[in-house]
């Protein structure tokens, strides 16, 4: 890797450019060590099945077909793409990881037409594998230390872009009833973000979301939204209501500009998020804040790492579920 190459944005990461990405899997075969690598280690070799969690009786098959092993504990075969979201996946390896490197340094995310155009697979493959990506990325954070700051925020179209006659009947009051709550909370101390859509800005809602994000004792400022009074932390607010956005150390500034930087993705990249996926991409940008101090090759290995335990198949995707609901990992073949 070039010494010269730095990530935008972060000059001290050591980021690497789109030539070397093609350089560093300019095959099937490579791109498939690399994963094996980064799954299992420098020696590349499965250390447990990844279907049935057995450690012994694991051969290598000779031919690779129909899959590179073997496990004789519960007889199928299995391959590295096996128990991750990359499960049944027909797009080829090399492909998978030059999508991990765009996915990566997108700090607003790619659209399913660019992986389209880039990746040359449908524009339904695209859209299917970054949904997966974003599930390897849904973890979220908590039990922040602090100080921590906590904001809420309103995800959906823009009121001047909307007929009149609908922006006088769904815009009301504060965000709108056709707009999606999500609750965040950044930790000074390190500068990660967590974030999750929510039912509500009510008083219970944000109280558990704050139990969930901040560890007891933590300091957490917020503004003067009255659904943050009462809660069991040292608090301290701002009050926007008069236009006060810095009172000592109380502000909320960190956590805005996190929510910036997502609807800057959400206008400018994706233009629209139905409710239930909504989380998916919430969880995205998060996950790539917290992750950006890393080297692009840390950052990309990181992302393998989330992927193992992880499954989405697309009847789950397609599904008309509930927002926030979760469906039960299906492996089915290991191919």
């Amino acid at each position: 890797m070039a010494e010269h190459t730095k990530a935008p944005g972060k000059s001290f990461r050591k980021g690497i450019s789109l030539i070397e990405i093609v350089e560093m899997f300019p095959d099937d075969e490579t791109a498939e060590r690399w994963f094996e690598e980064q799954r299992w280690g420098k020696a590349g070799e499965p250390h447990c099945c990844p279907l049935c969690g057995s450690k012994d009786r694991l051969n290598a098959t000779k031919s690779g077909k129909p899959l590179p092993y073997w496990c004789g504990s519960c007889r199928r075969h299995f391959s590295v793409r096996s128990g991750t979201v990359m499960h049944r996946s027909k797009i080829p390896l090399r492909k998978w990881a030059i999508a991990i490197y765009l996915w990566a340094t997108s700090l607003k995310g790619v659209s399913s037409m660019k992986l389209h155009r880039d990746l040359d697979i449908t524009q339904k493959s695209a859209y299917f594998l970054a949904q997966r990506l974003r599930e390897a990325w849904s973890d979220m954070g908590g039990d922040m230390a602090g100080p921590v700051e906590v904001d809420e925020t309103f995800v959906g179209g823009k009121a001047k872009n909307m007929h009149a006659v609908d922006r006088e009947r769904r815009i009301t009051g504060r965000g709108g009833i056709d707009k999606t709550a999500v609750a965040g909370a950044k930790d000074r101390a390190t500068g990660n973000v967590s974030a999750r859509v929510i039912s509500g800005t009510d008083k219970a809602t944000l109280h558990s979301f704050v139990a969930s994000a901040a560890a007891q004792g933590a300091t957490v400022y917020t503004d003067d939204h009255k659904g943050y009074l009462g809660i069991p932390h040292p608090h301290e607010t701002v009050r926007h209501s008069v236009s006060e956005y810095v009172s000592g150390m109380a502000h909320t500034n960190g956590i805005e500009s996190f929510w910036a930087l997502l609807k800057r993705g959400y206008h400018g990249t994706f233009h629209h998020i139905s409710p239930k996926h909504l989380q998916r991409y919430v969880a995205e940008f998060a996950t790539r804040h917290n992750l950006r101090p890393e080297d692009t090759a840390t950052m990309m290995s990181e992302t393998v790492a989330r992927m193992n335990g992880k499954r989405l198949t697309y009847a789950a995707l397609t599904a008309n579920a509930l927002p926030g609901t979760v469906a039960e990992p299906d492996y089915g073949e290991p191919w």
